[in-house]
């Protein structure tokens, strides 16, 4: 079975786009459907469904499709391992850091690279989202700790933790508390900010999934902790992560979307021809245990 196939597979599910797929890979959309019509010829089943509205995986896709990613991670892991026993790699684990990552977390990427099977020390790299993705594709990072929004697809992925959202609205504060349904969160005007740290990108992803309008405050602030000051200044609306609020705002409320919490992820990405690949994936499940106590501790996801 071609492994070119199962992966071009497996972009296709994630895109739900065959030619976002084949963007992703660097091939062309020919080639990639190619890929995915001989997988589906040598399985006996139809994996994908195209209509207007997109690309979506058939039953037997559904069923399927699962399992692909299972075998890809599962070989992956075999190729790395593979790498690290035939050609040890040496170094530190070069990170690079968005600016939205929190410092707990960063605690916690040097307990597990100190833990790993063959401790390593970590070099970190705090930048803009826009140079750290090309900073992984050329090979001078190792692995990112980002915001999940704009996924690289052809790069391995792993969500470390997940966090509500809340809005800073002062014009809505005669009084209401509680939860927030996005909906009336749409009717505020919002601060953005340069999206260099994903938070712009996620704000717009998330009212735009929901086919709801984004109402802009004409200016922009220089990053989130300007945002959080100028909200609390009555400036207009701030739709941020609940760890990166620095003081105590009277309109402070939770998001939620039909009654559950909306939250933010982030999430590690590395490439699977890393050298480093075996202990960048021991690092990872490494660092996504230790962010599940560092969410029950700090109330990440409740």
């Amino acid at each position: 079975m071609n492994v070119e196939g199962l992966r071009y597979a497996q972009a296709v599910s994630q895109t739900k786009s065959f030619s976002a797929a084949a963007r992703d890979y660097g091939v062309t959309q020919p080639a990639l459907s190619n890929g995915v019509a001989r997988l589906e010829e040598e399985l006996g089943v139809k994996l994908f469904e195209r209509s207007p509205r997109g690309v979506k995986p058939t039953a037997h896709g559904a069923r399927i499709l699962p399992m692909i990613d299972h075998a890809l991670a599962t070989l992956d892991s075999i190729v790395a391992e593979a790498r690290r026993l035939v050609r040890p790699a040496t170094g530190g684990i070069r990170v690079g850091v968005s600016p939205l990552i929190g410092g707990d977390l960063v605690a916690c990427a040097f307990d597990a690279a100190r833990g790993l099977t063959r401790p390593r020390d970590l070099v970190l790299r705090e930048a803009d989202l826009g140079l750290l993705r090309g900073a992984l594709k050329a090979g001078e990072l190792d692995v990112l700790l980002v915001p999940a929004v704009e996924a690289m697809r052809a790069y391995r992925h792993r969500i470390i933790l997940s966090e509500p959202v809340v809005v800073v609205d002062p014009a809505a504060a005669g009084g209401a508390e509680g939860p927030l349904e996005l909906d009336a969160a749409a009717e505020a005007d919002y601060i953005l900010v340069p999206d260099t740290c994903g938070l712009t990108t996620f704000t717009t992803e998330l009212f735009q999934s929901n086919d709801l309008a984004l109402r802009t405050y004409p200016g922009e602030a220089a990053s989130y902790r300007v945002l959080d000051e100028w909200a609390g200044m009555g400036v207009g609306a701030a739709l941020l992560p609940r760890s990166k609020i620095t003081r105590r705002h009277a309109s402070c409320r939770p998001l939620v979307r039909a009654g559950t919490p909306v939250e933010i992820s982030y999430e590690a990405v590395w490439a699977r021809q890393n050298p480093l690949a075996a202990d960048l994936e021991e690092f990872v499940e490494s660092l996504a245990e230790a962010a599940v106590s560092l969410g029950r501790d700090s109330g990440h996801g409740e």
